[in-house]
């Protein structure tokens, strides 16, 4: 755990020796790696929550020849 704390420290130093608009761009790609993170939880729900569906529309004696290709 402290190996950590030591990381987050340094970042900090680092933070506050760039000048205002580079600590700008540091927010906005921390800012964009959280929406990818919420983008891919929320892909991810959609996918689980169809998949019954899906099944139903994939899984069917109609399209049994299809599975063995």
């Amino acid at each position: 755990m402290q190996a950590d704390s030591i990381s987050e420290q340094r970042l900090l130093e680092k933070i506050q020796m760039l000048p205002p608009e580079q600590v700008l761009l540091v927010e906005d790609f921390i800012d964009s790696l959280d929406n990818q993170k919420a983008e891919h939880s929320l892909t991810f729900a959609a996918a689980k929550l169809s998949e019954p569906l899906l099944l139903k529309i994939w899984d069917n004696p109609d399209d049994a020849e299809y599975d063995k290709l």
